[in-house]
C-alpha cells in the first residue's frame, strides 16, 4: 500500500500528464518554447495561488494580454477557465493540511455561484470594450493591495485569530458580491476573497487561503464553463497553463506555513499593486514594463 503523500504524487504526475496530451490534441500546432512558457507561468501561478489564497489568474492574465498577446476577453475567460483546475488542487492539499472551513467554503460558494451568472450577463456587454475592462480589473487589484501592503510592512500585535468570524448569510452575501466581480473580470474570486475574509470576517491567514480557494471552485467552474460555451477560451493554452498550475498549487499549500502571515500579505499586495497600475496605465496609453 503507498503511503498517502506517494500516492498523491502519482496521481498529480498521471493527471498533469494527461492535461499536456489532451493540449496537443486540442490544437497540434504547439511548439517547444511556447509550451514551456505556458506550463512555466502556470506552475508560478499555481505556487502563488496555493499560497495567497487566488486561483492564479491574477499572474496568468497580465502575462497572457501583455506579453503572449492574446486579446483582453480570451485572456480573461481563459484565466477563469485555469482556475478551476488550479482552485481544485490547491483547496485539496490545503483540506488535507486542516487549512480550510468547510462551512465557510460552502456559505461563500452558494452566494458566489448567484453572483457569477449575473457577472457574467454583465461581462456580455462588456466584451467590446477592451479598455475599459482593463480600467476595472486595475481598479478591482487597487484597493485590497494598498490594504496588504500595508498591514505586510506593519503587522498587527495582536494574535493570530483562531477561526473564521461572522454568521452564513453574511458569507452568503459576501460570496454574491464576489461572484459578480469574477462573472466581470474573469479573475477566480481570490482577489476579493482573501481581503474579505481577512479583514471583514477575521479570518486567521493560513485558513484564510484553503478557504478562499475552495469557495471559488464553483464561481470557478460556471464563470469559465460559461466562457468556454461563448469561446472567449484558447483550450489548448488553457489546458498547458492548467496543467503547470495544479502542480505549482499543491507546492503552495505544502509550503505555505514556512511564512510569516504578514510576509504573505506584502507579497500578495506587492504583486496587486503592480497589476493595477498596469492596467490603469494602459486605459490612459501608458505602457508599463
Amino acid at each position: 500500500m503507498m503511503e498517502p503523500r506517494v500516492a498523491r504524487a502519482a496521481l498529480l504526475s498521471v493527471v498533469v500528464a494527461g492535461m499536456l496530451w489532451a493540449a496537443f490534441v486540442v490544437d497540434p500546432a504547439f511548439d517547444l518554447p511556447a509550451v514551456l512558457i505556458l506550463l512555466a507561468v502556470g506552475v508560478v501561478a499555481g505556487v502563488f495561488g496555493g499560497l495567497i489564497g487566488v486561483g492564479g489568474s491574477t499572474i496568468m492574465l497580465p502575462v497572457m494580454y501583455f506579453a503572449l498577446g492574446f486579446s483582453e476577453p480570451v485572456a480573461i475567460g481563459t484565466g477563469l477557465f485555469v482556475v478551476i483546475f488550479t482552485s481544485l488542487s490547491g483547496a485539496l492539499g490545503h483540506l488535507v493540511r486542516g487549512n480550510l472551513d468547510r462551512g465557510v467554503a460552502v456559505s461563500i460558494a452558494t452566494g458566489g455561484l448567484l453572483g457569477v451568472l449575473l457577472g457574467s450577463w454583465l461581462f456580455s456587454f462588456l466584451v467590446d470594450q477592451t479598455r475599459l475592462l482593463g480600467l476595472i480589473l486595475g481598479l478591482v487589484f487597487l484597493a485590497p493591495s494598498i490594504g496588504m501592503i500595508r498591514d505586510g510592512l506593519r503587522p498587527a500585535a495582536r494574535p493570530e485569530p483562531e477561526c473564521i468570524g461572522g454568521t452564513p448569510p453574511g458569507h452568503l452575501l459576501f460570496g454574491a458580491g464576489v461572484g459578480v466581480l469574477t462573472g466581470i473580470t474573469g479573475l477566480g474570486g481570490g482577489y476579493a476573497l482573501v481581503p474579505g475574509l481577512l479583514y471583514l470576517f477575521g479570518a486567521p491567514v493560513c485558513v484564510t487561503m484553503g478557504t478562499s480557494l475552495a469557495s471559488m471552485i464553483p464561481m470557478a467552474v460556471v464563470g469559465g464553463g460559461i466562457k468556454l460555451v461563448e469561446g472567449f477560451v484558447a483550450v489548448g493554452a488553457g489546458l498547458i497553463l492548467a496543467a503547470g498550475s495544479i502542480a505549482g498549487a499543491q507546492v503552495g499549500a505544502a509550503t505555505i506555513t514556512w511564512f510569516r502571515p504578514a510576509t504573505l500579505k506584502l507579497v500578495f499586495g506587492l504583486y496587486f499593486l503592480y497589476a493595477a497600475i498596469r492596467f490603469v496605465a494602459a486605459y490612459f496609453g501608458f505602457g508599463v514594463p
